[in-house]
């Protein structure tokens, strides 16, 4: 009989009985047969407490934990990482809104097991009909953890994702009390970079999950805010001494700040209201960079000059834009 380690899987839920079901569905239909699995519902006013104790009811391997008050997205996650079981080897987050294929905690884990410098792992994902996560060529599969993370501050692979697209070992998870940093939007990101500065990581050149964007979830809210540009820059300041030479960081600070600077210069003309200024002038603050108003006012010129002596371009952006609205269904 083949050992099979232990595996935690955790899914931190507020309010997501839509979709409930179908990621606790596709953790009981997957081919790898050790694992557990919590649910922890963070005072949802819906019926996914009722929805997980059926399952729970059914399944001895599902316990539920109810938060005693409500709490922030990543926190929910820390107290999910915080119920792995102690003789777990590794641990698989599901987001509520997302599901797994069916092979993929038994090829997540026979990866890791292979190579046991490999701390994380990864695969190919669908989010929505779009399969992503790319940059790795076939066949590598275990990549050193500073070559990747340089690689991916040089913009060359994106590889991590979304919490749901990774395995990780329990051990590093057991690390701290706090796993994510609760301080960052894409704090699943962060993570990779902290870790893999002293471990391997691992790829799967298959696609084995599926990521839902819903309007109510943190992905959209991300979305309209633009939370991604600060969290790249912080994660360039913070880790980026840890994986370039000077130069290297140098040039990607300057190119970071310059994509980010003719962004903000867009949204000036796109009616942003006070809480996407009030986010980006904090965040730029918190990194050393405080918003320049001279700065900003270039690049809003420039884009405004651009939009005039471009006509076509402009034209062409408009129609996509007015295709794109005629696309969606009607509510």
């Amino acid at each position: 009989m083949r050992y099979e380690p232990l595996v935690s899987v955790v899914t931190p839920v507020y309010n997501g009985a839509s979709y409930l079901r179908e990621c606790i569905e596709s953790v009981l239909g997957q081919t790898y047969g050790n694992w557990d699995y919590t649910i922890v519902n963070n005072c949802s006013t819906d019926r996914t407490l009722d929805i997980a104790l059926e399952y729970a009811a059914q399944n001895p391997r599902i316990r539920v934990h109810n938060n005693e008050a409500f709490v922030r997205v990543i926190e929910n996650h820390n107290i999910a990482f915080r119920q792995i079981s102690p003789q777990s080897k590794y641990c698989k987050v599901v987001a509520a809104d997302d599901w797994i294929f069916p092979e993929c905690l038994e090829k997540m884990v026979r990866l890791a097991e292979e190579h046991p410098s490999v701390a994380i792992v990864g695969a190919y994902g669908l989010c929505g009909t779009t399969v992503v996560h790319n940059g790795l060529p076939y066949p590598s599969t275990v990549v050193p953890g500073r070559e990747l993370c340089r690689k991916s501050h040089m913009g060359e692979v994106y590889v991590f994702g979304a919490p749901t697209s990774v395995l990780f070992r329990s051990d590093i998870v057991r690390q701290r009390h706090t796993f994510y940093n609760e301080d960052n939007f894409h704090a699943d990101t962060e993570a990779c970079y902290e870790f893999l500065e002293l471990h391997d990581f691992g790829f799967v050149h298959q696609v084995l999950t599926f990521r839902r964007e819903q309007e109510e979830s943190l992905t959209s809210y991300s979305m309209k805010i633009n939370t991604y540009l600060p969290s790249i820059l912080y994660i360039l300041l913070r880790y980026g001494p840890k994986y370039l030479s000077d130069e290297e960081l140098k040039f990607q600070l300057r190119k970071m700040l310059r994509g980010y600077y003719r962004y903000l210069g867009q949204q000036i003309f796109k009616w942003r209201g006070r809480e996407f200024w009030s986010f980006h002038s904090k965040k730029l603050a918190a990194v050393g960079y405080p918003l320049s108003a001279a700065r900003l006012a270039a690049n809003a010129v420039s884009y405004a000059l651009d939009l005039v002596l471009n006509p076509k371009r402009t034209a062409e952006a408009v129609g996509r834009r007015l295709r794109r609205i005629w696309a969606q269904p009607s509510r």
